[in-house]
């Protein structure tokens, strides 16, 4: 069984859930983390990690034997007992459910001021996340993560009654592309209260461990601890001192208050809407798609032509452009302006780099905030479906985004 909490320990500020998925060509480099979780809990005994890692490397088991191993870090060590059981699949829905119900009840057994859940392997932004190479699903669905960890703190309501008002309250997007309004509005229902990620892709290991630190430290003031958040996983460096990276070229931690991510989805719903009306006019609609084509979207490298994320651009920086453009009505621009500020308004602490050395210097400057699904081309659309889809979510339904594609795209 999962080694045990005693329950007469003193309480922790964090208790931090590790879900990563290593069934997959990420294994080895992504394991760092689980090193990484060990030294921050060593140095910072405020912090509890529940982990549970499907890997084929060597570890409690002899390399290349594909297994899910489950187990806490607490004061720099691994638990006791440690449950080694068959491949879990990660990229399903139950599993992260159950995954996240167990954080919960570690949680309220370490009496946890916080729970968050760090989610990491692969990531498409709005097409999902958790990629398994032995699964049938084969990578989750945003809205699906986002029920997982709903589903998972009304199981752990129902089997803990006494401790029904706990939640999970951030998680860490360890993935690709995962800063996206899509996400954040899905988990903004599901409850949460963070998502820190990045709207770019993300060089693995990604992002640190040591967040957890960050996070312990500032349990009462949120936007000391997104500043810290994003400062330690943009100074991270990885590799040698002559050749090393960063995870990121651009990192966010938004804020997923429900009052703010409705502002966010009328403002958008309604700026859509004026465009689509826009377009009616062939001068109007060129102007609008000429707007969207100056703001790149994400995988701004020259390797990675051939992925599919063109159309996911900075939404802060698309709707500024559209705003700015003297040539749309004032209807637009207004809207467009409200969809921007809403925007903004959740956008807790970002960096970016003007120029990211790993990807040939690409310039991020105004990857600030997160991605919106904008296509301006019919290939742009949904560039993997069906294997991927970034228009099957809730948030493109609810906003009208199909109905702007038909007419932009």
């Amino acid at each position: 069984m999962v080694g045990t909490v005693n329950a007469e320990r003193n309480s922790r500020a964090l208790e931090f859930g590790m879900y990563r998925d290593g069934d997959n060509n990420l294994d080895e480099v992504q394991a760092v983390t689980i090193g990484q979780a060990l030294q921050t809990s060593k140095a910072d005994h405020s912090i509890e990690f529940t982990v549970e890692d499907t890997t084929a490397r060597r570890g409690f088991e002899p390399e290349h034997v594909l297994r899910t191993e489950s187990y806490n870090i607490t004061d720099g060590k691994i638990s006791k007992n440690v449950d080694v059981s068959a491949p879990h699949d990660m990229s399903a829905r139950e599993d992260l459910t159950a995954f996240v119900a167990h954080t919960l009840g570690n949680a309220e057994r370490a009496h946890a001021q916080q729970t968050w859940i760090d989610l990491i392997d692969h990531g498409g932004g709005d097409g999902g996340g958790l990629q398994s190479t032995h699964s049938d699903a084969g990578i989750m669905r945003e809205d699906d993560i986002a029920g997982a960890i709903a589903d998972g703190v009304a199981l752990h309501a129902q089997e803990h009654p006494e401790d029904a008002g706990r939640k999970v309250d951030g998680v860490v997007a360890n993935q690709c592309l995962m800063a996206t309004i899509a996400f954040s509005s899905a988990l903004s229902h599901a409850g949460v209260d963070y998502l820190a990620a990045s709207p770019e892709t993300m060089l693995a290991p990604g992002v640190p461990s040591d967040v957890a630190h960050d996070i312990a430290a500032n349990v009462n003031d949120s936007k000391a601890m997104a500043t810290a958040v994003v400062g330690t996983t943009m100074n991270e460096t990885y590799g040698s001192h002559v050749d090393g990276f960063a995870p990121a070229a651009a990192f966010d931690v938004i804020d997923l208050n429900p009052a703010k991510a409705a502002v966010v989805q009328g403002a958008v719903k309604n700026l859509d809407a004026e465009l689509v009306k826009a377009a009616a006019d062939p001068d109007m609609r060129a102007a609008i798609r000429e707007d969207a084509k100056k703001v790149d979207g994400m995988v701004r490298f020259p390797e990675g032509k051939g992925m599919p994320w063109k159309a996911d651009r900075p939404a802060i920086a698309l709707y500024k452009k559209i705003f700015e453009d003297a040539r749309l009505s004032s209807e637009v621009r207004e809207a467009a302006l409200q969809a921007r500020n809403a925007i903004a308004d959740t956008v807790m602490a970002h960096a970016e780099s003007a120029d990211f050395a790993p990807f040939n210097d690409a310039d991020y400057t105004n990857a600030y905030g997160p991605t919106v699904h904008f296509p301006v081309s019919p290939k742009q659309v949904d560039a993997w479906a069906p294997q991927i889809s970034e228009t099957d979510n809730a948030f493109y339904k609810a906003v009208g985004a199909a109905d702007l594609a038909k007419v932009i795209a």
